[in-house]
């Protein structure tokens, strides 16, 4: 099996998105991350949903997660407003990683040593300096390596 079959369609964002549409594609697909890419498609970096957690919960509830307790349901709620006229521009360091990109023709084991090496559970599949064909998850990779 070849990533170009296993390729599928993924919502993409650009630097940009909002921050809050990002939140919303990652929870209205169940994805672990979305593909961040350039004007002509191609992959820039990969944003973890744990990026946009990390700017939406304040900074003391992040360096100790138990003073997240001491907040109320619905005041927690109001954290993700927080989030408004920010774009993923903003969660990203300048120097973002390279993305996890692999070539159409890899096998199931390279997509897997690319996630492994990247620490991405989501790897986009493209040719060099081509726009994007689709994308793999790690739940798609590992439900295809299981079932074999």
């Amino acid at each position: 099996m070849r990533a170009r079959d296993l390729a599928v369609p993924l919502p993409t964002i650009t630097l940009a998105t909002s921050v809050l549409e990002a939140a919303r594609l990652l929870a209205g697909h169940n994805l672990p991350g979305l593909i961040v890419v350039d004007e002509r498609g191609c992959p820039v970096t990969v944003l973890p949903g744990t990026q946009v957690l990390r700017l939406v919960i304040p900074g003391y509830c992040r360096e100790d997660p138990t003073l997240a307790r001491m907040i109320d349901e619905p005041s927690a709620d109001v954290f993700l407003r927080g989030a408004e006229g920010r774009t993923v521009a903003d969660l990203l360091p300048p120097e973002h990683p390279e993305p996890p990109v692999v070539d159409p023709q890899a096998t199931a084991l390279e997509i897997a040593a690319v996630m492994a090496q990247k620490r991405s559970p989501l790897v986009a599949v493209a040719a060099p300096r081509a726009p994007m064909i689709g994308g793999v998850t790690l739940d798609a990779l590992l439900d295809r390596m299981l079932a074999g």
